[in-house]
């Protein structure tokens, strides 16, 4: 089960996603499904106006929603192949 704590340890495949913050003005805002993943983008599909928009992971930081809960990742921590992930040891600190 997805929670927030294994997310980037996680198949990202079918969630909802929001970019809140990038280094390209014009990708901020983009909303819609991850409908897949490369090692070094994710491809959204638009919940406006169901284009395809590939948005490279590094300089994103994403809002992922979960079923009663949104998640933030910076782009850095999920560059990588989903396989590649679950091995990494990565330690992931909540502010609140």
């Amino acid at each position: 089960m997805i929670t927030p704590n294994n997310i980037i340890r996680h198949e990202l495949i079918g969630l909802n996603v929001e970019i809140i913050d990038s280094t390209n003005p014009n990708l901020i805002s983009i909303k819609g499904r991850v409908v897949d993943e490369t090692k070094n983008t994710l491809l959204i599909e638009k919940f406006k106006d169901g284009k395809e928009v590939r948005v490279p992971k590094d300089i994103c930081t994403f809002r992922f929603e979960l079923k009663d809960v949104y998640v933030d990742v910076m782009g850095i921590y999920i560059v990588g192949r989903p396989e590649d992930r679950l091995k990494k040891k990565i330690k992931v600190i909540y502010p609140y």
